[in-house]
């Protein structure tokens, strides 16, 4: 089985878990007998395009291709550019000439490309798999209300309308249109989670076609760090990307309300990138609140997938303080591979993956007070560490991650070439 994987960024420029979920499925399959995978990346914006093609690789191997794409348009999920990209990715989609095309994101390739893939391959399977709400919500696919981040359990176009002004009621209910003609063109859906499965069932895609697959992960797991007689678990650490999503704001204000002697000698460390990439009013509220935690906070910037177990033996517990509902991130598989219980808000795919007092501690979404809260637990409970953790579970290994999407593939045929007539017309971005 010919299997190309497609995905919005690499793991090596971009550590977003759907990047490194969809290279870790690339790599699993390449790995199996009689199976050979491909992937295609959109390229990084740091990396100049060549002047004849789109297409370029950058020395990961002859399995693995970066595409320049052109105008991103974020509200239709649409890629004006890709016209001009089509005759290349069209070539390449014929070379590869894969048995199954299995999107991860269409973000910078825009859902042009769905429709393209069927039509230069119209016999192959279609599969997708959600990361997040992207489809469904506007507001960066987080189902999160604008200005006050109330949380969001229903769109619809008047709604969304509401939380988007910008764009009419009219126009959502032709961007839900546009989305769900180049969805349904997939013979498969596959979701981390049953909590955004259940989602986008609630939207309007069929059920027979999703199937839940939780991500898969490499590596041995690192051992608890060594304590010296006397002390405590008293390390740390948010994992991911600094977004005004990810609730890293609640997590430095919860640390600074623990007074100074339960607080002690403890550390918060946060190991994320893409800071620079934030609304500037977002990075002076960030960067001020670092500042005022002062030596209880150490903010350590970008890290890349090889130095994570590394940064595992260094610290007890994982803390995820997301004010989104999050999907199934990377970072609890890694957290429960190592052992390390992960403190988290109780909502979403956070609260469906970890077991509030067996591998975790769940916290009111959005509440420093209660996250300061369960960090004194921590902090105070000599024994909880070392109950939490003997309770994670040993997430999926890459063999049987990619053993499920094999599955996966053969039991939902390819759609009948005769819905490849009625393929969406490329949509024009504004």
């Amino acid at each position: 089985m010919r299997v190309l994987i497609i995905s919005h960024g690499h793991p090596s420029y971009s550590i977003g878990g759907a990047e490194v979920a969809s290279h870790a499925l690339f790599r699993a399959i390449n790995a199996l007998p009689d199976h050979d995978a491909f992937y295609l990346s959109r390229a990084p914006v740091s990396i100049r395009r060549h002047a004849a093609t789109p297409l370029m690789s950058l020395r990961h191997g002859e399995r693995e291709t970066f595409l320049h794409t052109g105008a991103w348009d974020e509200f239709w999920l649409s890629n004006s550019g890709l016209t001009e990209l089509a005759g290349a990715f069209a070539s390449y989609l014929e070379r590869i000439d894969p048995d199954v095309v299995h999107f991860h994101h269409v973000i910078g390739l825009g859902m042009e490309a769905i429709a393209l893939t069927r039509r230069v391959l119209p016999r192959a399977r279609l599969v997708i798999t959600f990361h997040e709400y992207l489809s469904i919500c506007a507001n960066h696919g987080q189902m999160v209300k604008t200005g006050r981040h109330a949380l969001c359990t229903t769109a619809s176009p008047s709604l969304c309308n509401v939380c988007i002004p910008q764009h009419s009621p009219a126009e959502f209910f032709a961007r839900e249109e546009h989305l769900k003609a180049h969805l349904l063109l997939a013979d498969a859906y596959v979701s981390p989670s049953g909590f955004l499965r259940d989602r986008y069932l609630a939207w309007g895609l069929p059920a027979e076609r999703f199937r839940v697959i939780e991500n898969g992960v490499d590596g041995i797991a690192v051992p608890a760090r060594p304590l010296p007689r006397g002390e405590r678990r008293d390390r740390f650490a948010f994992f991911g990307q600094v977004t005004e999503f990810k609730g890293l704001p609640v997590l430095l204000d919860a640390v600074s309300r623990i007074p100074d002697e339960l607080w002690g000698s403890a550390i918060l460390s946060v190991f994320g990138g893409n800071l620079e990439f934030q609304p500037e009013t977002f990075q002076r509220r960030f960067q001020a609140l670092v500042e005022a935690a002062g030596r209880r906070v150490r903010f350590h910037g970008s890290y890349s997938q090889g130095e994570l177990a590394g940064l595992m033996a260094e610290i007890d517990w994982v803390v995820m303080p997301s004010i989104w509902w999050e999907n199934s991130p990377v970072v609890i598989q890694e957290a429960f591979l190592h052992r390390r219980p992960v403190i988290a808000s109780g909502i979403g795919g956070m609260a469906e993956k970890i077991r509030n007092g067996t591998d975790g501690l769940h916290f009111r979404v959005g509440s420093p007070e209660s996250l300061a809260d369960k960090l004194a637990r921590c902090l105070q409970e000599n024994d909880l560490w070392a109950e939490l953790s003997a309770g994670t579970p040993s997430p999926p290994d890459l063999s049987t991650f990619a053993s499920e999407h094999v599955a996966l593939y053969r039991d939902f045929p390819a759609q009948p070439e005769t819905m490849c007539a009625s393929t969406p017309n490329l949509r024009v971005a504004a």
